[in-house]
Order: C-alpha cells, then sequence, then structure tokens
C-alpha cells in the first residue's frame, strides 16, 4: 500500500520545518501527511534532518527517498532512532545549510545547461561538488571559459521561479527537454517547470528539485575539472569558491 504525502517544498523550497501527521511506520521509514524533506530524484539527494516530537525529543532522519509512486516519501530514521506512534504529531526539520548548498548547486547545474547547450547524459548534486556530463563532439570548451559564463549568469542576479504545464503542453514543446536518455514523467497531467530569468527567458526546463530564488544567492562557481567520459561525453565538475590559477592542476 502506497502512502500520500502532501510535498511542501515543491511550492516552497524555503520551507525550513513543518507540523505534520504520523500516518504511518514500518520497514521503510516513516511517513507524514506532509513535509518539508525532499526526497532523493533527479540526481538530488534527499534530505536529512530530525522529527521533534510533542515531548521534545528528536527521532533524527539519515535520509529520504521516495516509495512506489513520487507522491510517497518514506523519512529513513537513523540507526537506533526511535519510532513515532501512528496519529502522532510531529514537527519536521530539515538540515537547512545542507539544504542550502543542494539548492544553490542545483541551480547552478541548469546554468551550466546554459553555458553548454548540449545535450544531457548524466547527472548528480551534491553539498561540495555536482557533476553534469554532456554529449559533446567537439572539445572545445575550457573550464576558464565556462566558469566564466557561469558567473556571468549569476552575477546577473536572474530570477528562479517554478510553474506547472499539463502533459500536452510539454509534448508540444520537447525542446524544453535537455536529457538525452530520461525524460520526466508524464500521467498526472501536468509537469513542474523550473525557470531562469524573467518569463524563463534564460532557461526553462522540466525539474522536481529544489533551488535558490535568484542566480546571485547560487555564490561563486567555477568547473573544478572537465573530463572525458567516452568518445563525445565530458563530464563537468562543478564546485564552490573562485577558479584556481591556472598554475594549480585541478583534480
Amino acid at each position: 500500500m502506497a502512502f500520500a504525502t502532501e510535498a511542501l517544498f515543491r511550492d516552497n523550497a524555503y520551507l525550513k520545518s513543518a507540523e505534520a501527521t504520523v500516518i504511518a511506520v514500518d520497514e521503510r521509514g516513516i511517513f507524514l501527511d506532509r513535509t518539508v524533506f525532499y526526497a532523493t530524484s533527479g540526481g538530488q539527494p534527499g534530505d536529512t534532518g530530525t522529527l521533534l516530537r510533542a515531548d521534545g525529543s528528536r527521532i533524527a532522519i539519515a535520509g529520504t527517498v521516495t516509495g512506489e509512486t513520487k507522491n510517497e516519501i518514506v523519512h529513513k530514521p537513523a540507526e537506533g532512532a526511535a519510532r513515532p506512534e501512528v496519529g502522532e504529531t510531529v514537527t519536521a526539520e530539515i538540515d537547512w545549510e545542507r539544504r542550502m548548498k543542494l539548492m544553490r548547486m542545483h541551480a547552478a547545474c541548469h546554468l551550466l545547461t546554459v553555458a553548454c547547450p548540449y545535450p544531457i547524459t548524466g547527472a548528480a548534486v551534491g553539498e561540495e561538488e555536482s557533476r553534469v556530463d554532456f554529449d559533446i563532439p567537439d572539445a572545445g570548451v575550457t573550464r576558464e571559459g565556462v566558469s566564466e559564463a557561469l558567473m556571468a549568469l549569476v552575477r546577473a542576479d536572474h530570477p528562479i521561479f517554478t510553474k506547472w504545464i499539463t502533459d500536452e503542453d510539454l509534448a508540444a514543446n520537447p525542446s524544453l527537454v535537455k536529457s538525452k536518455n530520461v525524460r520526466p514523467p508524464v500521467g498526472s497531467g501536468r509537469i513542474r517547470l523550473v525557470c531562469i530569468g524573467d518569463e524563463g527567458a534564460v532557461d526553462t526546463q522540466p525539474c522536481g528539485g529544489t533551488h535558490v530564488a535568484s542566480t546571485a544567492e547560487i555564490g561563486q562557481i567555477h568547473i573544478g575539472k572537465i573530463e572525458k567520459k567516452g568518445r563525445e561525453n565530458r563530464r563537468f565538475r562543478i564546485r564552490f569558491g573562485p577558479l584556481p590559477s591556472s598554475q594549480e592542476n585541478p583534480s
């Protein structure tokens, strides 16, 4: 049996906590009627944090994943942590510092797809480093050039927002999908888009993840390394901070 959870983060990624009711507990984990915890999906790791109980005790959440459906969100308690009772009211609190890093990084990955407008073959968002793989026929791009393009987009302070379209809208606009091998899930009747720039002029693509509200919030980023992963596949590693000097060897 699948349990449905209202995903509060989809409409407001800046919610750090929310009161919720425990609707189920089983060997997979803890299920709430609503949550601020993002579940692992689309290359972005699930949130960690705690569930605050009425008596003041806390249940550590080591990770969050989707269950049998996208609407089923499983909160994985840390080893040895207590389990709440069904019907209990708790306050779900995410590790905000970690989430913010992931939000900045995920937004940076979107900017990278603008700086490198090639088909995406893979991606993974991390707290200190993220990667995006592209199908690039020519290896003429440089980490210096891409880093400069990324920072120009960051400094422009473009707004980042979400909107919803129908499955039919997506079918009529296939260019919105940048991934070469993965298509966004359809069948629910609507698709969530993440848009950058006024009216999404800088970038618009399907995405269910969490992002900061403006490119300026990403902060200083650079391409740490470009790796060859096949004849036409290049892996770009995004890192926080300034681009190291040319005398420093990227690793």
